[in-house]
C-alpha cells in the first residue's frame, strides 16, 4: 500500500514522531491514521520502558502560576543531556506538566509511589490512581491520552530517559 505524503504529515502533526516512524506505522495500520497513532504511542511506551535504567542527571525546573496568582506549581523533570533539556519539545512537555499539576492536584507521580495503606481501603483503585497519580491522569490538553502516554511520546522522540522527579503545588490558603 502506498502511503501519501499528506497522511504522513497529518500523523506527524498528531504524534511529533519522525517521518520514518510515521510512514512505518501507517504501513502497519494500512493507512488508518488513528490506528497508526495508537501504534506510535505503544512504541513510545516500550522505548520509555527500555530507557528507564539510564541515568538522568540533567533537566529543568519548570514553574507555572495560574492567572490570578492564586495557584502554581514547581516541577523538576530530568533527562540525560543538557541538549535535550534545552530542546523546544522537552520545554513544552515540562510546561504542559506544570500546568497539568496545577489544574488537577495530583498527590503522587506514579501509582508505585502510593503507600499500600493509602490505597488498601479504596473501593476502586483504578479511579484512585487516575485522580491522584500524575502519570495515570488523562492529559488536560488531549484527554484521549494519559500523561504516561505523553511522556512515552517525548522519550521516543528525544531518544533519552526522561524522569518526572518531583513537584510541589501551591495554593493560597492551603
Amino acid at each position: 500500500m502506498k502511503i501519501s505524503v499528506e497522511a504522513i504529515k497529518e500523523l506527524r502533526e498528531i504524534t511529533s514522531s519522525s517521518v520514518a516512524h510515521c510512514k512505518k506505522a501507517l504501513e502497519e495500520a494500512k493507512g488508518d491514521i488513528k490506528k497508526a497513532a495508537e501504534l506510535l504511542r505503544k512504541q513510545g511506551l516500550e522505548i520509555a520502558a527500555k530507557k528507564q535504567s539510564r541515568l538522568a542527571k540533567e533537566g529543568r525546573i519548570e514553574a507555572y502560576v495560574h492567572h490570578g496568582n492564586k495557584v502554581g506549581t514547581l516541577l523538576e523533570v530530568d533527562c540525560e543531556s543538557d541538549f535535550v533539556a534545552k530542546n523546544e519539545d522537552f520545554t513544552r512537555f515540562t510546561k504542559d506538566l506544570a500546568m497539568q499539576i496545577t489544574a488537577t492536584s495530583p498527590l503522587y507521580i506514579k501509582k508505585e509511589d502510593v503507600p499500600a495503606e493509602v490505597v488498601e481501603h479504596e473501593k476502586n483503585k483504578d479511579d484512585f490512581y487516575k485522580n491522584h497519580c500524575l502519570m495515570e491522569q488523562p492529559f488536560v490538553k488531549d484527554p484521549s491520552i494519559t500523561v504516561k502516554d505523553y511522556l512515552g511520546t517525548i522519550v521516543s522522540k528525544m531518544g533519552e530517559n526522561i524522569v518526572v522527579r518531583r513537584f510541589m503545588r501551591y495554593k493560597v490558603g492551603e
